[in-house]
């Protein structure tokens, strides 16, 4: 390319800018200059379609209001107006309900549920000591046999135990034959008393009459099924009358003992309902409270609960561990939420109440105690209300980053106890409007000896019926002016 050619088109490139630049000019020339309308402080009139102006606040610090507008003091930045609805109430967080069920808000009716104690306590499996059997032989004897147990076997009931020998029996059961083949009544029932006193059995006694054979010997069973705790008996050994031959723990019920905190001992009573699970069982078992132990265990500071449970075929074995979960008699009732809608900041708790409208207001409540996964409502809700109990979170940052004010619980009354009066028999020696003079005794209460003053009245129709001269008992309180009186009856307590 030549020199002249690249000249040349310099030269057009450089008036094809200079056109353009031409051009914009122009056009920007053109436009409207911006307007001081939108740099204005924000009014505190209402705008287009909102309510009245119920507070200014900073977006950062939305929990401060101020109450005209300006500049924050916490941020560099213009405090921002909070409107009220037409209805005149602050709104809260409105999201529409197709939104609302992509956030996942789920929502809970604040219901009255009966006031029933809950615990969870773990415990151990032991033998019922009420159901105990202790076999001893009615008399003297010797023993012959004795069947192959030892203490830890299941024996049922009625099983063989022991088998001896009974030398007494022989010649009183030869007498008892003897008069019943004479046929006198009188001596017939006399021997068989013996019999019994000496420890046989009745159904033996009728097995001999009825057989006449002579039976010397006597097999001990099991009166009830159940673990044998001990068996103190061998064959050949000689036995006295009342020796303990076997103990036999029944295991149709167990006690399974449960360890409950100090603080909620007095929350178990008996006859209180249990569910246990016991490790390797899927079906829980039911049972009630039996008794609680009333001594408090100085290591663990608890209280031992004694559960009976049904041993059905036998598949509970003393020693093993279960969970236990108490459940009180109710005790009446109160409101309560699903404990997952409370909202816990530290220094309150606070619910997100849904309304018809779809909007969602922050409400400060006072918790109660917790009864399963419901939470006890002491005040600050009513019956039939609506809260979140799934998203509440984001509708309370939301409402927090809007200015959305929460709704306090009222403080309750404050309940002052009356000034205490101080008392004296006194003699009324003068009345004034709103005054009477008094020569009273002593104050015992203040340390005051008698003297005679005037007194000013707490209500002028104290004195209304008196007299000077009359004997009076009156009741004075200290005030910031002195001695006031309250109170004024005539010695004897007549008014």
């Amino acid at each position: 390319m030549s020199q002249a050619r690249k000249t040349l088109l310099i030269a057009a490139a450089g008036s094809a800018l200079l056109a353009l630049g031409a051009t914009g000019g122009w056009w920007w020339a053109r436009q409207p200059a911006p307007t001081a309308a939108n740099t204005e402080p924000v009014s505190s009139q209402p705008r287009q379609g909102e309510g009245k102006v119920l507070y200014w606040y900073d977006p950062m610090v939305p929990q401060q209001h101020f109450d005209k507008p300006g500049k924050s003091p916490f941020m560099d930045m213009a405090l921002l107006p909070k409107y009220a609805e037409a209805g005149g109430e602050a709104a809260g967080v409105k999201i529409d309900p197709a939104v609302a069920q992509n956030l996942g808000v789920r929502l809970a009716k604040v219901e009255r549920i009966p006031l029933s104690f809950q615990a969870q306590a773990s415990g151990i499996i032991g033998f019922n000591e009420r159901d105990v059997a202790v076999v001893q032989n009615r008399s003297a004897g010797f023993v012959e046999r004795v069947w192959p147990l030892a203490p830890g076997d299941v024996v049922r009931a009625g099983q063989p135990l022991v088998e001896y020998l009974v030398p007494e029996w022989a010649a009183a059961q030869y007498e008892l034959l003897a008069i019943r083949r004479s046929g006198d009544a009188g001596l017939l029932a006399a021997a068989r008393d013996r019999l019994r006193l000496l420890g046989m059995p009745t159904r033996m006694i009728d097995a001999v009459e009825k057989s006449g054979v002579v039976q010397s010997r006597y097999t001990v069973t099991a009166p009830i099924g159940g673990v044998i705790q001990s068996l103190d008996v061998r064959a050949g050994m000689t036995l006295t009358a009342g020796q303990t031959l076997a103990r036999i723990n029944g295991l149709s019920t167990v006690w399974l003992e449960a360890a409950v905190p100090q603080a909620l001992a007095d929350r178990v009573g008996t006859g209180d309902r249990v569910s246990a699970t016991v490790a390797g069982e899927a079906t829980p078992i039911e049972g009630r409270v039996a008794s609680i132990v009333p001594v408090l265990q100085d290591n663990s500071r608890t209280l031992r609960v004694r559960v009976e449970l049904p041993n059905r075929n036998g598949r509970l074995r003393p020693g093993m561990s279960a969970q236990v979960s108490l459940q009180s008699k109710p005790k009446g009732t109160a409101l309560a939420v699903p404990t997952e809608a409370v909202i816990r900041t530290g220094r309150r708790a606070l619910v997100m109440l849904a309304d018809a409208q779809g909007r969602y207001t922050p409400v400060e409540v006072s918790l109660g105690e917790e009864i399963g996964d419901q939470t006890v409502i002491a005040a600050g809700l009513d019956e039939g209300q609506q809260v979140v109990a799934s998203g509440q979170f984001l509708l309370d940052s939301e409402a927090s980053l809007g200015g959305i004010a929460v709704r306090h619980l009222e403080p309750a009354p404050s309940i002052h106890a009356s000034p205490p009066l101080h008392e004296a028999d006194a003699t009324i020696k003068g009345i004034a409007p709103g005054e009477v003079t008094l020569a009273h005794g002593p104050f015992k209460t203040l340390s005051m000896p008698g003297m005679t003053m005037t007194f000013p009245l707490g209500a002028p129709a104290l004195t209304t019926g008196f007299k000077v001269g009359d004997r009076v008992r009156v009741g004075v309180r200290q005030s910031e002016d002195g001695l006031v009186v309250e109170r004024i009856e005539r010695a004897g307590g007549g008014q």
